[in-house]
């Protein structure tokens, strides 16, 4: 393990998704509360006819969370996100959705005219950041688990969904560094304190970090998860305003505006069975913030 070290970022896939999105919106190649049927051609009809990129970010377009890949081998997963039954009409309430964020790779790629990977390319800069590593890197990257269909997951996306569209979707798939995860965190956090970025107006950047949709549990910005109680990942010690997301295979990052620090932890730990790892993740961010306030406090 080393610092530079590729991870699968699971999850995490959808904040770097959302920034490319986002940039289309700061281009004003898009925009937030237009219905995007005008770009998703199958949406040309109600109740999709009403969803917008808003909501597709804030998790309130009323798509599925998902779908065993089991039921759907052999399909188009795409088409199959697309066309599946809403479950709430869109802008009724927040469900967690990765089919929301496959709707919304689509819609990131027919917009800036080129594939998802290669739009997510052209918005970072990272080497260390991508979609299906090079065969010559996948031996470096931490496996995330033994299966009976793929057998040993190693330098391909563990998601199943994102593995049946080649490695490519707006939930999952992208690879990074610890480093690729901090950069983005800090185009959102460095503007609240005067920092500019060079991926977003400041003005979106604050509007990714705030209230777009209210859960109980978990609430939601523009890609971005928001604490809402001590029982979030980012554990008891983090600010209210603070911002984050968690991914499958055991990655997270949280920033804490007031404290103007963030922090990444990058794990393989589904290698190690499908457990909750909520306790593990809340004493990391924890002993974090500890240790900060000790050091300034000396």
């Amino acid at each position: 393990m080393y610092a530079d070290t590729r991870f699968d970022l699971a999850s995490l896939t959808k904040l770097f998704v959302a920034t490319v999105a986002l940039r289309l919106v700061a281009g004003e190649q898009l925009r937030l509360d237009d219905p995007v049927a005008n770009v998703i051609e199958e949406w040309q009809k109600p109740p999709y006819d009403a969803i917008t990129a808003r909501m597709l970010l804030a998790h309130t377009s009323g798509m599925n969370s998902g779908a065993d890949f089991r039921t759907i081998a052999g399909e188009n997963v795409e088409r199959f996100a697309l066309a599946r039954e809403l479950v709430a009409s869109p802008g009724e309430r927040a469900i967690y959705s990765d089919l929301g964020f496959i709707a919304l790779g689509t819609l990131i790629s027919r917009v800036a005219g080129c594939d998802l990977s290669a739009a997510t390319a052209a918005t970072f800069a990272s080497r260390s950041l991508g979609f299906r590593p090079r065969a010559a890197v996948r031996s470096t990257i931490p496996a995330t688990e033994e299966d009976d269909w793929r057998h040993r997951v190693q330098g391909f996306v563990h998601d199943e969904k994102a593995y049946m569209m080649g490695g490519v979707a707006g939930h999952a798939g992208l690879f990074g560094s610890a480093a690729d995860v901090s950069a983005l965190a800090e185009a959102y956090l460095g503007p609240l304190h005067g920092r500019p970025s060079a991926l977003l107006p400041a003005e979106l950047s604050r509007e990714a970090i705030s209230e777009q949709a209210f859960d109980p549990v978990l609430r939601r910005g523009l890609g971005w998860a928001l604490k809402t109680s001590d029982d979030n990942s980012c554990g008891r010690w983090m600010d209210a305003a603070s911002f984050g997301h968690t991914g499958f295979v055991g990655t997270c990052v949280w920033a804490d505006p007031r404290r103007d620090v963030q922090a990444v932890l990058l794990t393989n730990s589904v290698y190690f069975g499908r457990n909750d790892t909520r306790a593990l993740r809340a004493a990391f961010y924890e002993a974090a913030i500890d240790e900060l306030e000790a050091r300034r406090a000396s």
